[in-house]
């Protein structure tokens, strides 16, 4: 039994340890780095919608309503 209850002791020193080790650890990410990876993937997104946005007034959205005009006005 005495065992057992000084394993359990062993793995929660262990535990406690390795939780205070990364609350201390200073090596990770700063503010200034997520602000400049979430700036970059807005502009990237923004460009991104303008070419889509390019692409469909100019090409799609024509020929678009040009086949709903012809839809609609079926003289059949």
């Amino acid at each position: 039994m005495k065992n057992i209850i000084l394993k359990t002791q062993v793995k929660t020193m262990n535990i406690v340890s390795k939780v205070k080790e990364a609350l201390t650890s200073k090596s990770g990410e700063s503010f200034v780095d997520t602000a400049v990876k979430i700036l970059i993937s807005v502009v990237i997104g923004a460009l991104i919608l303008a070419g889509l946005y390019l692409l469909f007034q100019d090409t799609i959205l024509p020929t678009l309503t040009e086949k709903i005009k012809n839809m609609f006005d079926f003289k059949g």
